[in-house]
């Protein structure tokens, strides 16, 4: 199964080692992308506790599960990230990592709710906690629903195939 971050490799070699606390993000669009494919396979546990811890308190699991359960993901496309993208993370114990230092992932991302086809352009930020990054905020400039192409159009998500063969399929 290929990753449905959109990184072109295997679900396994990418996305699921984060998952599956396999390995750590090592920058914003990573854990971005970890994210999204968390959405896209169910996988609640792990968008809760990428949560930074202040955002936290707003979130439950419960309802974590029901959108992604309710909500099929179709694309992800990262738009930019901030230039800060990459850090190494330190191994002992009192070493925090500048957890003041904000770094931002603009994407795009295509689904279908309820027989519905939608896009979502979002601005996220994220921070590090305890040597983690961590998914803070995001602010949210398009959330709209897309009208539905006929069978043989080009998919609305922009892979120029025909919807039946895209996000239609």
């Amino acid at each position: 199964m290929q990753c449905p971050c959109g990184s072109n490799i295997s679900f396994k070699k990418c996305c699921f080692l984060f998952i599956n606390q396999e390995a750590q993000a090592l920058s914003p669009e990573q854990l971005m992308r970890s994210r999204y494919s968390a959405y896209a396979t169910k996988s609640a546990d792990y968008i809760y506790n990428t949560y930074a811890e202040s955002s936290r308190a707003y979130q439950s699991l419960t309802d974590i599960f029901a959108w992604a359960k309710d909500t099929k993901w179709l694309k992800l496309t990262i738009n930019s990230a901030s230039e800060y993208t990459e850090i190494k993370i330190k191994r002992s114990a009192n070493a925090d990592i500048n957890e003041d230092k904000s770094n931002t992932v603009c994407f795009s991302a295509y689904y279908q709710h309820q027989d519905a086809y939608f896009i979502m352009k979002e601005t996220s930020r994220f921070i590090v906690e305890d040597n983690q990054w961590r998914y803070l905020d995001g602010e949210v400039s398009i959330n709209e629903e897309l009208p539905t192409p006929k069978r043989n159009e080009l998919c609305f998500c922009h892979s120029n195939k025909k919807f039946k063969q895209c996000c239609g399929s």
